[in-house]
């Protein structure tokens, strides 16, 4: 499969996703306890377990897994994580509506479409020192790769989100609880980047693994 998604393969995805959060689930939760709530990667855990237990049956398409995804975070995963995470996944589902194959362009597309909801709803922007500090340039990264196979992109990606949530650690937040701390949010690695950069993790593997 070296050029084309398929539903199987987003499922797959979905649930290396809740396997990787759940791996990183009390790194996630240190890093929100230096900058948040204490509660961003048990949050997460929670709700991509129920996210899972709604994928037997897999849905049949890219749009109703997606819509399954999203309306699941929104619903059991507390703070802003879950709107987020929901929105993102919402999002997505439209862009592939009449799609049951995607290319690295469409889904390039759908990631675009999720992320694009994701800065409406939380009104950060590259340098907020939020999950947008991740999702940006993996969008990027994507757009520029993706004349090649959809894991190509998906691995340049997974490289820009790391760099994306790396370069949170000396930013002011300027966005959600972080922004309370002022001067005191820099030197610290943002919890939402650092999920949302094992969201592309877990997109890479998934695709190379499905090659």
């Amino acid at each position: 499969m070296s050029g084309a998604v398929s539903t199987d393969d987003l499922v797959t995805w979905i649930r290396a996703f809740r396997d990787a959060v759940a791996a990183h689930k009390d790194e996630l939760t240190r890093l929100d306890s230096e900058i948040g709530d204490a509660d961003h990667g048990s949050n997460m855990a929670r709700g991509l377990d129920a996210v899972v237990a709604k994928l037997d049956p897999a849905p049949a398409t890219p749009a109703e897994l997606f819509k399954t995804v999203g309306m699941t975070l929104v619903s059991t995963v507390g703070g802003a994580s879950g709107p987020l995470y929901g929105t993102l996944f919402l999002r997505m589902g439209p862009a592939l509506a009449s799609t049951e194959q995607m290319d690295a362009t469409a889904l390039g597309a759908a990631l675009r479409a999720g992320v694009e909801g994701v800065v409406a709803r939380g009104k950060a922007e590259v340098g907020d020192k939020t999950m947008i500090d991740a999702l940006t340039p993996a969008l990027d990264a994507w757009d520029a790769a993706a004349s090649g196979s959809p894991a190509d992109a998906a691995r340049a990606a997974a490289d820009a989100a790391a760099r994306g949530r790396d370069a949170t650690i000396p930013l002011v937040a300027r966005k959600g609880r972080a922004s309370y701390l002022g001067e005191r949010s820099a030197g610290h690695l943002d919890p939402g980047a650092a999920s949302a950069t094992l969201l592309l993790e877990a997109l890479r593997d998934t695709l190379a693994g499905a090659e």
